[in-house]
């Protein structure tokens, strides 16, 4: 691959896919430490959401029609309060502590600031390219 080649922006030089990315890293880290009977259950389920955030910014990246792409940005925002929704499973359960479900808590928050603010950019753009 050229030089050239790995300059052309991808879903990879999108803050937002960025942070998704260590997020679903922590989230592979933290399901480590679940119980052996939760791995095809609370485990799947965490790995699943919180894999799909990126996955879907990366697959609206890719659509041509802006229309999908803001659908596939919605989709990644709804896997956000699924990923949300499973670690209050776990610390419901004893997994995690309140600290640490607080600090994973902030850490959505600010995923959701970003795909927001992503979805308000791929609007405006539109709305400029129609001008």
């Amino acid at each position: 691959m050229s030089g050239s080649e790995r300059d052309t922006k991808t879903f990879e030089s999108l803050d937002v896919w960025k942070k998704g990315r260590t997020f679903r890293n922590q989230i592979s880290e933290l399901v480590e430490g679940l119980p052996d009977r939760e791995e095809y259950k609370l485990t799947d389920q965490l790995l699943r959401s919180s894999r799909s955030f990126t996955a879907n910014i990366a697959e609206g990246y890719g659509r041509f029609h802006y229309q999908e792409n803001l659908q596939f940005c919605r989709q990644s925002r709804g896997s956000l309060f699924e990923t949300l929704d499973h670690l209050t499973v776990a610390r419901d359960e004893g997994y995690i502590d309140d600290e640490e479900l607080e600090n994973l808590r902030d850490d959505i928050e600010e995923l959701l600031r970003l795909i927001n603010g992503y979805i308000r950019y791929i609007e405006r753009e539109n709305e400029e390219s129609h001008d």
